[in-house]
């Protein structure tokens, strides 16, 4: 199986037309149909069930085409990441970050980083901590910025940044109206909540409620920030999130939670066993100077709204 007939396949199984993927890859039917055959009797499989106007992807199908996109994209990394060494500090970094205020912290790094080395390119990928973490084993993703807690044993990784855990309130909602920007844990009891899916998510939030005597009363479990947001918005329930961005919505109210109060933290990881391409130790590097120097607040890359300030003994959930 060679990479030239996954570009193949792939072309084919991106098209489902034989006739379009030849003209996409600027051949003629024919050969490609051979190829597509001889791939099929290489691997001992039916790829591909043959309509009259169509192709279908059979089940074998379906599995390789998720394969060969990923080994093409690995290809396609590993011959700039040569590039990047004979040339120097050039090429994409793929970096991978959960919901939250992850995409804010790289956006503000890559903005001061490209000022340095303006030939870097930059591919982002967003998902759970899970997602995130399958694709940087994969070698999907070179760095990447999840939630804390981690797998130090296999991870490397240096702490980013930190946020509170807040209640997204309707507006309308009675503790909407509320004065203030906090709000007790107490008071989220009996309460529908919207909370992360993350297994050790819901079993910190369980043990976070057991802490005043209490049982959270868990309506949906879900991954995405913005699902939460929606549901919130259309009354379904109130969510526990981190606070995760500043950016005002007419529709919905924030509290940070106290008493007791929590936070989550965010860390930058890697893969310990894999060795960091120059692209990847000159931006891990960039970063420590970003931390150590405080740049966050200085006046090029000053937050446009004032953070709330956790308490000094607040936590990590």
């Amino acid at each position: 199986m060679e990479l030239r007939q996954l570009r193949y396949f792939l072309a084919v199984a991106q098209e489902l037309n034989i006739t379009r993927a030849a003209e996409r890859l600027n051949m003629s039917q024919p050969p490609l149909s051979n190829q597509i055959r001889a791939l099929e009797e290489e691997l001992g499989v039916t790829l591909f069930v043959r309509g009259k106007r169509r192709l279908t992807l059979t089940e074998e199908g379906s599995f390789l085409l998720q394969r060969a996109a990923q080994l093409l994209d690995l290809e396609d990394k590993t011959r700039q990441e040569l590039t990047t060494m004979k040339d120097g500090i050039s090429g994409t970094l793929c970096l991978g970050t959960v919901e939250g205020r992850a995409p804010y912290l790289c956006a503000r790094w890559i903005a001061g980083f490209r000022e340095e080395f303006p030939r870097v390119r930059y591919s982002l990928w967003n998902g759970s901590s899970d997602d995130v973490l399958d694709r940087l084993r994969r070698g999907l993703a070179d760095l990447a910025v999840i939630a804390a807690p981690y797998d130090s044993e296999h991870l490397e990784g240096i702490p980013v940044g930190q946020e509170p855990w807040v209640t997204m309130i309707p507006k309308d909602h009675p503790l909407a109206k509320l004065e203030g920007n906090e709000l007790p844990l107490k008071r989220l009891v009996g309460c529908p909540l919207i909370v992360p899916s993350r297994k050790s998510r819901v079993e910190a939030i369980r043990e976070w409620f057991g802490e005043i005597g209490a049982e959270p009363d868990i309506l949906c479990e879900l991954s995405n920030y913005m699902d939460a947001v929606a549901l919130v918005e259309q009354g379904v329930g109130l969510s526990i999130f981190p606070q995760t961005t500043y950016t005002p919505n007419d529709l919905l109210v924030s509290k940070v939670i106290t008493q007791p109060a929590r936070k989550a933290e965010y860390v930058l990881v890697w893969e310990r066993e894999h060795r960091l391409s120059p692209l990847m130790e000159a931006f891990v590097d960039y970063v420590r100077d970003f931390l150590q120097e405080d740049m966050i607040h200085s006046q090029r890359f000053r937050t446009r709204e004032e953070e709330y300030a956790l308490p000094g003994n607040t936590v990590s959930l």
